[in-house]
């Protein structure tokens, strides 16, 4: 099922003998422009009309009423219910660890004070169609919610059974969302970015999607906040040495492959006879998936095996692919994962399978992928504040330091900036 690629007995870039993990001939570009601009042009008469023709739902009004989240929460299973609020207690407690408040400082006069803003108004996107995300749905409102996000947004795709709705809107619950649309793909995205007569525009949009929610949040971006860069179809690198168990890897190439097509399931490893077992434990475990044709669309297009002869050069492979998730099960897995330059999310040893890390163990898997964790990083609650500072110039700032900035400034050609500290410099000799 993998494509393997042998790179023991290539020197040099090996780099250049692999595919490249990108977008740029996946995503529909043009058609989402349509779209967006239909959103804008045509607010919620596009979004009824655009919801009818990808989803089959033809709906006036696509806002859930607050009172069916509470209705939601107190209808699904209470094991499901019980595992939601764990999840919840989990990611909270991570991300209140990881909002950074720090101090003011003082230099030669000058107090620098931080301002540390959460933004006022967060949208979230959260896939249907193949699947169920209501881990995403907390995933994405609890960080914002830690860091003093005012307002929660939710979009979802119209979801096809009771059962199904019921489940993500109980996440909403216990999120705190404050509005929920069941409105998806391309046109959701833009309705928060642009604003409708329902929909009021917002300041952030986070969640992941498929390539056309890609696109649209690379259309839209500048217009709205776009953290954790753009996180579309999911991505696995396994890197395995000869002593790592082939069952696991198997599974867990299989895990991220299940969420459909579009996605990346790698093998790295230097022994041929993991790769081999691997392809063989693969075969066998597709069958019994209830997701086999997402599974088998993902690996056709996406699954890769890639034979080094060096943990270095697996290292190497690793950091070209940057991939969204990074599980390393190789002998000494946290001295390996000091060479790994480029990826969203690690996971260190055999017991490490990324999808512990979907659900209970506190970050966001809200991750980057398309190769954008060279330059991004996975949501957290520092995506959703900015950092400003307030400068309390003294006197003896002025006095100490007043002149180099004039000097500056005259350099530059500003001279009316340098006048402006000068005028000052006068005053307090």
């Amino acid at each position: 099922m993998l494509r393997i690629f042998n790179l023991k007995d290539i020197t040099g870039d090996i780099t250049s003998c692999l595919p490249v993990p990108s977008d740029d001939d996946q995503l529909p570009i043009e058609e989402v422009r349509s779209i967006i601009n239909q959103v804008i042009d045509q607010g919620d008469n596009a979004l009824i009309e655009l919801t009818e023709k990808f989803d089959g739902y033809k709906v006036a009004n696509f806002k859930v009423r607050k009172d069916e989240l509470g209705r939601a929460l107190n209808a699904i299973d209470p094991k499901l219910r019980e595992a939601l609020e764990k999840m919840r207690d989990s990611i909270s407690e991570y991300h209140r660890h990881m909002l950074f408040i720090p101090k003011a400082y003082e230099y030669q006069g000058v107090v620098i004070t931080p301002l540390v803003r959460p933004v006022k108004r967060v949208g979230i996107y959260v896939p249907g169609g193949r699947a169920l995300y209501p881990s995403t749905v907390l995933m994405c409102a609890i960080p914002a919610r830690v860091a003093g996000v005012e307002e929660l947004v939710l979009c979802v795709p119209p979801l096809k059974d009771l059962s199904s709705f019921n489940v993500v809107m109980a996440a909403a619950k216990l999120a705190e969302v404050d509005e929920v649309y069941t409105v998806g793909g391309a046109q959701a995205i833009a309705a928060m970015a642009y604003g409708t007569q329902s929909i009021n525009k917002v300041d952030v949009i986070v969640g992941p999607g498929n390539k056309y929610v890609t696109a649209a949040k690379r259309l839209v971006a500048g217009k709205v906040g776009l953290p954790a860069a753009y996180a579309g179809p999911s991505e696995v690198v396994v890197m395995a040495d000869e002593n790592a168990n082939p069952s696991y890897v198997a599974m867990d190439l299989i895990v991220q492959a299940e969420h459909g097509p579009d996605g990346l399931s790698w093998l790295v490893s230097d022994s041929g006879t993991l790769i081999d077992e691997v392809n063989k434990i693969i075969f066998t475990l597709i069958e019994k998936q209830p997701r086999r044709s997402e599974i088998i669309s993902t690996l056709e297009k996406g699954g890769y095996a890639v034979l080094v002869d060096s943990v270095q050069k697996a290292l190497d492979v690793v950091n070209f692919i940057a991939p969204e998730h990074l599980e390393i099960m190789w002998k000494n897995p946290q001295e390996v994962a000091v060479g790994v330059q480029n990826a969203g999310a690690v996971f260190l040893g055999s017991l490490s399978t990324a999808a512990f890390g979907d659900y209970i163990a506190g970050p966001s898997h809200v991750l980057p992928t398309f190769r954008t964790a060279r330059f991004s990083a996975g949501l957290t609650t520092l995506d959703f504040v900015r950092y400003g500072h307030s400068i309390d110039v003294s006197a003896q700032a002025i006095k100490q330091l007043g002149s180099y900035a004039v000097t500056m400034a005259q350099t530059e050609g500003l001279f009316a900036h340098g006048e402006s500290i000068a005028i000052r410099e006068q005053d307090t000799c």
